[in-house]
């Protein structure tokens, strides 16, 4: 008896924003690229669902510790010191830091506490930090999600997709 076909995949909201960003970098001839934290990847494999993706998307870096921040990514060690990971100023630092090294036309960067642990009075679980940088502008957004450690991860992916569309589309 042979095997039944795989279902068509339903895609995924993440998925659907990625299909719309495809549309514009390509419609553009834009290159992007991603630096994460927080998301461990999740946008770039977003990106990466799309059949295409390798005629805009350059790469990302997955940077979970300070020390790759930094080294990789180029956030001042002292940006790091003042401010923390999870901060305006790193975020900004990172995106800015993932466009020059991949030489993208723009990047996003997110950073952030998914939870459930790691939370303070100051910075709690759900606080993230999305930037967007295009060699002319870099701008940030500050979010606080409510959820868990899935949701979180998911609602800042979704949150990086968009204020890159919002930014390569207005």
């Amino acid at each position: 008896m042979p095997a039944e076909p795989l279902a068509e995949p339903t895609a995924t909201p993440l998925v659907v924003l990625a299909e719309r960003l495809q549309e514009i970098c390509v419609a553009r001839s834009l290159t992007i690229a991603t630096a994460e934290s927080c998301t461990g990847g999740l946008v770039a494999h977003a990106i990466t669902e799309v059949p295409g993706s390798s005629t805009y998307f350059l790469g990302g870096v997955v940077s979970y510790a300070d020390a790759v921040k930094r080294d990789l990514l180029g956030v001042p060690g002292e940006v790091l010191a003042a401010h923390g990971a999870v901060s305006a100023q790193a975020a900004r630092s990172m995106a800015d830091g993932v466009r020059e090294r991949l030489q993208a036309d723009a990047a996003v960067s997110v950073t952030g506490i998914a939870g459930p642990d790691g939370g303070t009075a100051e910075k709690p679980v759900g606080l993230t930090y999305v930037a967007v940088s295009s060699g002319t502008e870099t701008s940030v957004r500050r979010f606080q999600w409510a959820g868990d450690r899935s949701a979180n991860k998911e609602a800042s992916a979704r949150a990086a997709l968009e204020l890159l569309i919002e930014r390569l589309d207005g």
